[in-house]
């Protein structure tokens, strides 16, 4: 049966497609102020209450915990053009008292907030010389990071973590280059696993890229299926805390409208003010079949900071 479905599946890729959406960013305008007003920072992190923690900690039976984050490995992690990471272990001291304590450290040379499984801030990706909240990219950024928007503003996140299994949905281990997830495909999915969405959830897609991680380098950061422009503004709409993913965009690469570039990185982060999670270990997850579980989070708190290097967990 799941070989029919996965055969079903590639006939459907291959089968005429209508054509693709495009998308252009509304003005400034129009989405500005946010709705949490003007001058805020947090965005989607304001949904992040006590009610919300409390709503999460009902979904934990067996306190089993999940580790979400890929691990950081020099040798063996992707990396795209300029990104690096180098990890130097220092032996710092032999000291000379009877116990004769040893100790060591490292010194971390790279990035910290866009490497791995990375969540993004409301600096990373912008309109122009706009930010969330109409934040001016000329006006807030500085040679030690940005004054507004840093990822330092955001805060431990707990809450509700849903499991949208697009993979298992289209009866396969991994979506194929370029799919683009649809609005049908995340309600489908949701049927299917008999959940609905709800305000403050964190989303997490399943595609099963994340297969390729240390494994075909190349081909994880070349291209990666994802939601496309509809299913962004449809996730938006359910007003999400973040929407994350085990690809490297969340989103679909590259667009199927060639004129138009990550163009749900715009749409999430500078129009809505939602956060992305990118990169994240799923196979666990999808194996173990935990579609609902409690979701938590906390970014570094580097000052004016783009995003940041994560390990997030889910427990149920």
């Amino acid at each position: 049966m799941r070989s029919m479905l996965t055969i079903l599946f590639a006939i459907l890729l291959v089968a005429p497609r209508a054509a693709a959406q495009s998308w252009t960013p509304p003005a400034e305008s129009q989405r500005c102020p946010s709705k949490w007003g003007a001058g805020d920072e947090r965005g989607s992190g304001n949904l992040m209450k006590p009610e919300q923690v409390l709503k999460a900690t009902k979904l934990i039976r067996s306190g089993e915990v999940i580790e979400l984050g890929q691990v950081l490995d020099p040798d063996k992690m992707p990396f795209f053009p300029g990104r690096q990471l180098s990890i130097l272990t220092k032996r710092t001291n032999v000291l000379p008292q009877s116990n004769r304590r040893i100790s060591n450290e490292e010194m971390v040379i790279g990035e910290m907030g866009q490497i791995g499984t990375q969540f993004d801030g409301f600096s990373h990706q912008g309109i122009d010389n706009g930010f969330y909240n109409c934040f001016k990219q000329d006006q807030i950024a500085t040679r030690n990071g940005f004054s507004k928007l840093g990822v330092e503003k955001v805060g431990t996140l707990m809450t509700r973590g849903v499991l949208i299994d697009i993979a298992a949905l289209k009866g396969v281990e991994m979506l194929p280059d370029t799919y683009e997830i649809t609005v049908r495909d995340l309600q489908d999915a949701l049927k299917r696993q008999n959940l609905t969405l709800q305000p403050g959830d964190a989303v997490i897609i399943n595609t099963g890229w994340g297969k390729l991680w240390g494994k075909d380098n190349v081909r994880y950061i070349k291209t990666d299926p994802g939601i496309g422009v509809a299913a962004a503004e449809w996730l938006a709409k359910q007003n999400p805390m973040l929407i994350g993913s085990d690809n490297w965009s969340v989103e679909v690469n590259p667009n199927p409208d060639p004129k138009i570039s990550s163009p749900v990185h715009q749409i999430l982060l500078a129009v809505n003010g939602i956060h992305i999670l990118e990169s994240l270990k799923l196979d666990e997850l999808a194996a173990k079949r935990v579609n609902e579980f409690a979701f938590i989070l906390e970014p570094l708190k580097l000052k004016g900071a783009t995003g940041s290097t994560v390990a997030p967990i889910a427990v149920r």
